[in-house]
């Protein structure tokens, strides 16, 4: 259930850094509220996979998973560059979160 946890978490950081943007440097009060509850379920969730996963590896992962989600999604929702550059730099976020699962 740990691992279920720790994925949900990196998106609802995923969902919170997406508020974020919207909210236009907090000038928007629906985002912004958004990105409050996005970032507490995402550390509750994270918090609660930490019963079972280390420390090392849970925040590994859950970073990987914010961080890729965020790149993508900037990619496809906000039109940010698609080059293939960036790509293969996401691809290894994705296969470093892999690697961190199977290690552990």
């Amino acid at each position: 259930m740990s691992w279920i946890f720790i994925v949900l978490a990196g998106l609802m950081e995923v969902g919170g850094v997406i508020c974020l943007k919207y909210s236009e440097g907090f000038s928007k009060i629906k985002p912004t509220i958004g990105l409050i509850v996005f970032m507490l379920l995402s550390f509750f969730l994270l918090s609660l996979s930490l019963r079972e996963i280390p420390v090392s590896i849970g925040y590994g992962i859950w970073t990987g998973i914010g961080a890729a989600g965020s790149v993508l999604l900037g990619m496809f929702v906000f039109k940010e560059s698609k080059n293939i550059k960036r790509l293969a730099l996401v691809g290894g976020i994705i296969i470093s979160i892999v690697g961190l699962k199977l290690v552990s």
